[in-house]
């Protein structure tokens, strides 16, 4: 009996999945993806069929099982925002070459303007990368049906799927009729070509020629897709191409239906032969897309030169970050609408650490030691102590990425620099730090790394941290010389003890590990709330 339930786009995917008869979801946190598994990990279908549903440490590791899982017939599904497909990038294009057994989808959020990211990347270019079909859902109905679709096409054409969703998409509410012919799970089978699952370069080379042949069938697919349709209009001045999200808000501003011809483009490769039936109609096309201007870009290659393409190159829509109505509206050339001024000033709020968070009085400690030490310099990651560059701290002098605090101050300190500090989360440090504490011990490097332990993964909503209660044991088994493996706990009442502890690391001249371990001032909360 079909059902329906207003549900955000990461929901309405994630159930989706488990109406395609879902076996296992495999995800590393962060917004705006973290809701697909959080929402399966709740759902009464999860625990009836025992699908799995833990947090994987990064990203590749969860590619990689998820495509173990494919390969044993059952289907799949991958959640990350979209620089954890950066992390997951080897698997993922191998992936393309493996081909999949049971139904395999990559979830990949992206996040314009970025909201809570350190770049802007479109994930559709790693699909065109890899050879791999992508879907994008223009609302959160179709995110619901085209997941589903994107399991039976996987299947059926022997390849993983990439989805992608944007913010808006993945963090906005809609109606959703969902629940008819609910699948059941795949039974266990292998693969019936086993020799493309082994990429060694004499099955590479067969399967590379195969998937080159497949993306023509790929994009003829996506010609006929039921997801991708070429509408008439009354006025052929204007041709407009909306792929995903803008194709809602195109239709946002023009609610008794488009005067002009539109393509709509949810399944990739992009359909050329449906562009050229559009500039048949028109000689001024207007290309609408989230994030980068990826198919203005190639229609460049399809289109004959009389053919005037508009849209984020030529300052038509924003260059950066999220496209909403409003620029939809503007790039038309229709009204602005009224704008309604607030009742009262808002006074600006940037983001801040927790009162009562133990990384406030970690970097409390750490500044009062480093004011000795002139040519200090401390190497930050990705997480909520990244909070620590901002006042009234101003601790932090670099973050760049998952994992490349301790790499960095490796580096500076080879280079001189004396004393590196790198400050990492306990669940970046088993997500991509312990390698680099790996090469740490093997150089030999003089830096002192500190680990600001919250016991969970604070920045994406508070979910398990993979080195819980391991945090030590895993640096000793590294290498890292027991007495040099200091635990401190952050409390102002500490401070004495805590300075004491960082300044002995300080001035060791080899690799030093200090855990400062304080739960999560949120999570703390929450655990009391459900006592």
């Amino acid at each position: 009996m079909a059902q329906k339930n207003l549900l955000l786009g990461d929901e309405a995917l994630a159930l989706g999945a488990l109406h395609a008869g879902l076996s296992g979801v495999y995800a590393y946190p962060g917004t705006p993806s973290t809701e697909i598994t959080e929402y399966i990990q709740a759902h009464p279908l999860t625990a009836e069929r025992k699908v799995h549903c833990d947090w994987s440490s990064n990203e590749k590791t969860a590619m990689e099982e998820a495509l173990g899982m494919s390969y044993a017939g059952k289907r799949a599904l991958v959640c990350f925002k979209h620089v954890g497909l950066n992390v997951c990038a080897d698997p993922f294009m191998g992936s393309a070459m493996t081909g999949a057994n049971g139904g395999l989808v990559i979830a990949s959020c992206d996040d314009p303007s970025m909201h809570s990211s350190q770049n802007e990347q479109d994930s559709r270019f790693y699909g065109a990368f890899a050879m791999m079909p992508v879907f994008e859902p223009s609302n959160q109905q179709e995110a619901y049906e085209m997941t589903r679709a994107a399991y039976d096409y996987s299947e059926e054409r022997g390849i993983p799927v990439l989805m992608r969703l944007t913010t808006r998409m993945a963090h906005s509410r809609a109606v959703v009729e969902n629940g008819k012919d609910i699948r059941e799970q795949n039974s266990l089978h292998y693969p019936a070509k086993p020799r493309q699952w082994v990429t060694l370069p004499v099955n590479a080379r067969v399967r590379n020629r195969e998937l080159i042949k497949d993306y023509v069938l790929f994009e003829e697919d996506a010609v006929r897709s039921p997801f991708n349709q070429l509408t008439e209009g009354k006025d052929n001045s204007l041709g407009i191409i909306a792929c995903g999200i803008a194709y809602n808000y195109l239709m946002e501003n023009y609610p008794d239906g488009c005067p002009y011809p539109v393509l709509k483009v949810s399944q990739y490769p992009f359909p050329r032969e449906l562009a050229r039936q559009l500039a048949a109609k028109t000689h001024r096309i207007l290309v609408m897309e989230e994030g980068q201007p990826l198919v203005e870009e190639r229609l460049r290659g399809v289109y004959p030169g009389d053919v005037q393409i508009l849209g984020r190159l030529d300052d038509t829509l924003p260059r950066d970050g999220e496209l909403n109505p409003d620029a939809v509206r503007q790039a038309l050339g229709l009204p602005a609408l009224p704008q309604y001024p607030a009742s009262r000033v808002v006074a600006p709020r940037p983001p801040a650490l927790c009162q009562g968070c133990g990384h406030r009085d970690f970097y409390t400690a750490l500044n009062n030691v480093l004011k000795d030490y002139e040519g200090a310099r401390v190497f930050g990651d990705i997480g909520c102590y990244t909070l620590g560059w901002m006042p009234p701290f101003n601790s932090l002098h670099t973050c760049v990425e998952m994992g490349a605090s301790l790499t960095m101050a490796q580096g500076s300190a080879y280079s001189g620099t004396w004393p590196a500090v790198a400050v990492i989360g306990d669940s970046t440090f088993t997500h991509s730090g312990m390698t680099g504490l790996l090469d740490a011990v093997n150089g030999k490097a003089d830096v002192t790394l500190c680990i600001s332990d919250n016991l969970t993964t604070g920045m994406t909503g508070g979910q398990d941290s993979a080195g819980t209660g391991r945090i030590e044991a895993i640096c000793e088994g590294l290498g890292v010389e027991k007495e040099h493996i200091r635990t401190i706990v952050p409390l102002p009442k500490n401070y004495p003890e805590m300075e004491k502890v960082i300044r002995e690391e300080l001035e060791y001249h080899g690799v030093s590990v200090i855990v400062c371990r304080r739960e999560c001032i949120q999570a703390l909360r929450r655990h009391a709330a459900k006592k």
